[in-house]
């Protein structure tokens, strides 16, 4: 046998407490510590949460500051007098209620700046402030007027108002996940408004008009990807030029032909409410939220649709990937190109409904800048929404809330000025984004143009 067929055992880890050997005190080994996870938050989180803190704060000392100036009682009418239901009027006192609301508030305040590993409790205290500011603000504006808040007049005109806002935000949501900024959603809208008025009045035909209002956002969103996908112009300066386009393209067509024969060219057919068999007899609710236009169920259907088509298909996936990592997605074999293309063109067809609504949905006709700026507000609620269908969609019924509110509020002769009553959605929009968005991050290329090697 040659040394080189001998063969010494492995050396083996003995612990050696189980090997029966006493180590001296200075070599023994310390026991081991059990580790727990400890929760970083980052310099975004910790600027969210802050910022909205103090944001829900500021409006509890402004609850409480309205407590001094709330006298009588306040009157919640829940009658719907278009449908001939009367379910009674709801009186509560007024100043404690304010008062109430208030302490509510503040303590969702400190519950959310002390939340800070919980999302739980952050979610909670942010539902309840809102929640408490709704209720606080609409007691002190109703205390002491013989006229009650019509509940279910808000709540229907909060439906109406969120339907073009929803599309509006879809549609930004179909396009930014995919890395094209649409800021020309506004643009898209007053296009679509026109076409949904023109041929609804020509062939006096629904279906048409939204066919037709469908057609124009998708040729306004294939003119943004044109100069942004093909040619890489800017993104922001491209949507800036798609908005003043179509107002003034749709400005100029008004003069010529709508202004000049209106019987033949702007009156288009209103659609018709659709009310759902038993849902729609339910109290309060019913007429509300069953017993809508087509458009507005579209829009509801719109939001799980976006949601499946963006997180539970291969074509989801692809647009997901496109915005976040192109050259990854490239490297692959996916069209970086080919699915920007199809997302900006799919979220023309949501805009392009969200126009229809204006016109077919509303009034039955077409007047200059009839949008006014609604594209800007659903730009809003899709950044607030964080670039999910659901929190895009509840964002724009927030600022739908809001702007009906300033409506009615009006007959109640409340104490605030009637021009900073139309100031409302607006100062909403700018406080909610300012106050709200500090932890939000959008799709890591959207924006960026994508250039092949």
């Amino acid at each position: 046998m040659t040394p080189r067929d001998v063969r010494l055992p492995r050396p083996t880890e003995t612990d050696p407490a189980e090997a029966g050997i006493e180590l001296p005190p200075d070599v023994r080994q310390p026991p081991a510590e059990e580790v727990t996870p400890t929760y970083l938050e980052s310099r975004e989180a910790r600027t969210h949460r802050l910022s909205t803190s103090v944001l829900i704060g500021l409006m509890a000392v402004i609850l409480l500051w309205l407590v001094s100036m709330t006298t009588g009682k306040a009157h919640f009418g829940f009658g719907d007098n278009l449908a001939g239901q009367a379910l009674g009027t709801l009186t509560i006192p007024g100043m404690p209620t304010v008062l109430v609301c208030g302490l509510l508030c503040a303590a969702a305040a400190v519950a959310f700046f002390l939340g800070r590993s919980r999302r739980a409790i952050s979610a909670s205290a942010g539902t309840v402030a809102g929640i408490t500011i709704i209720i606080g603000f609409l007691t002190w504006a109703a205390a002491g007027h013989a006229l009650p808040f019509q509940v279910s007049s808000q709540f229907q005109g909060t439906i109406s108002l969120a339907t073009p806002l929803i599309l509006g935000a879809l549609c930004g949501v179909m396009c930014e996940r995919s890395g094209v900024v649409n800021v020309a959603i506004e643009g898209q809208m007053l296009s679509a408004a026109f076409a949904a008025a023109l041929v609804g009045s020509m062939t006096h035909s629904i279906a048409a008009a939204m066919v037709a209002g469908m057609i124009a956002g998708l040729l306004m969103g294939a003119l943004l990807a044109l100069f942004t996908i093909k040619y890489l112009v800017d993104e922001v300066v491209m949507g800036v030029v798609v908005n003043l386009f179509a107002t003034g393209l749709t400005g100029f067509l008004y003069n010529q032909l709508m202004g000049q024969d209106t019987e033949h060219y702007n009156t288009a057919p209103i659609m018709d409410p659709i009310a759902i068999p038993g849902l729609s007899k339910i109290p309060f609710l019913g007429p509300v939220l069953f017993d809508q236009t087509i458009l507005v169920y579209i829009a509801i259907c719109c939001i799980p649709l976006v949601y499946f088509l963006l997180w539970h298909t291969s074509w989801g996936l692809r647009i997901r990937s496109v915005g976040e990592h192109p050259e990854a997605a490239d490297t692959v074999g996916i069209s970086v190109v080919g699915i920007r293309w199809s997302a900006v063109l799919a979220g023309g067809l949501l805009a392009g409904l969200g126009g229809a609504y204006f016109t077919i949905g509303t009034v039955g006709s077409f007047s200059k800048d009839i949008t006014v700026g609604n594209g800007f507000i659903a730009l809003a609620a899709l950044i607030m929404g964080r670039w999910r269908p659901g929190l895009a969609a509840v964002m724009a019924l927030f600022f739908s809330f809001v702007t009906q509110l300033s409506t009615e509020l009006g007959p109640l002769g409340t104490p605030m000025p009637s021009q900073f009553l139309l100031l409302l959605p607006y100062v909403a929009t700018i406080v909610a984004v300012a106050g709200l968005v500090g932890k939000v991050r959008g799709p890591a290329a959207d924006g960026d143009p994508f250039i092949k090697d």
